[in-house]
């Protein structure tokens, strides 16, 4: 009896014993898993800061674009005038985007008017013209003008073409179709100075015949068609012209002169450097194409400054404007350089009571500020550009 007694008082202890085991074992278990949970979750924690911390550093980019969508919507555009439904013209502009085209765009939103720009961007650039975009009366097209475009508008000034000898020169027989669709026109001189009844001499297989061939071929056709067809034309034929915007490495007289003085390179003049230019500033030539798109003057009137320097005058001013220590280096003569070119404007004077109004020394300045801000943006970039005169086999650049 006794020992049935002590086995199951052993029996019973030995469950308490197994229970408190088990009890202890399941405590143990839930200690575990909890570490666990509280480990994994301070780990998800932590992820979700990673996570956190890499999605914002890809959406702050975002946000700034939002941002700056947002300033757009709002963007302050130049001042513009209001023009009653009878008064605002719609005008297309070719080569809007270009170095005139452009400053023609400015006057003509800002005076009011309703302005297509239509530029294939070869020669013009964006930037020139995006301040306006966005705006109800600007409108922006990418287009060539070699073929058809059809739009409804009041005026057209026509500017597609490229102007400075590397441009034109580095793909002639395009150059030759744009200029034989243009109104715009300068043929190269013999006369001195040039009148309106001058017909131009020109080397019809020499390396600007496709800009000067061209031109005089868009002088039939304008006329042809006004005799035949009836249409409004007006021709200006546009003489030297500088000023912001103009593009950095055309190969033109001005632009090489501060590009070269402010980098502190020599100055490279062609030939003698006697050789003369007339050098008008692009509001002036602005002002005029208005006012003669504006007049009943359907004849060929010139656009120019009358005022005479020689290549070597316009060096040293440049280089004295700018503080330049740069050298004035000769180099051999162009093909076809024209040694004389100065305008008659008694025309202009006497039609369209129009004239250049801002001295030479004032546009310069502000043609080197535009030239100094355009080095600064692309140093910023580690590029900064090289004037680039045109060569056609061996020969050299012109002074343009």
């Amino acid at each position: 009896m006794v020992s049935k007694a002590l086995l199951r008082l052993v029996s019973a202890v030995n469950r308490r014993r197994m229970k408190l085991l088990l009890g202890i074992a399941l405590l143990a278990y839930v200690a575990s898993v909890w570490g666990n949970f509280v480990n994994m979750r301070s780990m998800q924690e932590n992820g979700e800061l990673k996570i956190e911390s890499k999605i914002e550093e890809i959406v702050e980019p975002l946000r700034e674009k939002i941002r700056d969508l947002e300033k757009s919507f709002t963007q302050k555009y130049p001042p513009v005038k209001f023009l009653s439904e009878k008064d605002r013209k719609r005008i297309l502009i070719t080569g809007g985007a270009g170095f005139v085209g452009s400053h023609l765009t400015d006057k003509l939103m800002m005076d009011g008017h309703e302005v297509t720009v239509v530029d294939n961007f070869f020669t013009g650039r964006k930037r020139n013209v995006e301040h306006w975009i966005g705006h109800e009366n600007f409108e922006l097209i990418n287009h060539d003008v070699v073929e058809p475009l059809y739009i409804e508008v009041d005026q057209i000034y026509h500017l597609a073409s490229p102007a400075s000898p590397p441009n034109y020169m580095y793909n002639p027989i395009k150059t030759l179709k744009t200029n034989t669709i243009g109104t715009l026109n300068m043929l190269d001189p013999e006369v001195h100075p040039q009148s309106e009844d001058y017909w131009g001499h020109v080397n019809p297989i020499g390396p600007r015949a496709c800009y000067d061939e061209g031109k005089r071929v868009a002088e039939t056709m304008c006329y042809a068609y006004m005799k035949q067809e009836g249409v409004e034309v007006r021709v200006a034929r546009i003489f030297n012209t500088f000023g912001p915007r103009m593009h950095m490495n055309d190969g033109r007289v001005v632009s090489n002169f501060i590009l070269q003085a402010l980098q502190g390179e020599p100055l490279t003049v062609y030939g003698s450097g006697s050789q003369t230019r007339a050098f008008q500033y692009v509001s002036d030539l602005v002002n005029g194409l208005v006012a003669l798109m504006n007049s009943n003057v359907s004849s060929p009137v010139n656009l120019g400054n009358p005022e005479e320097h020689t290549i070597l005058e316009f060096a040293q001013l440049i280089k004295n404007l700018v503080g330049s220590g740069s050298e004035i280096q000769f180099l051999s003569e162009a093909q076809d350089d024209p040694q004389k070119r100065k305008p008659d404007i008694r025309k202009a004077k006497m039609m369209l009571a129009w004239e250049p109004v801002v001295p030479l020394e004032e546009g310069l300045n502000k043609a080197i500020h535009y030239f100094r801000k355009e080095l600064e943006y692309q140093a910023n970039n580690q590029y900064i550009p090289k004037p680039k005169p045109a060569r056609i086999k061996k020969g050299r650049t012109r002074h343009n």
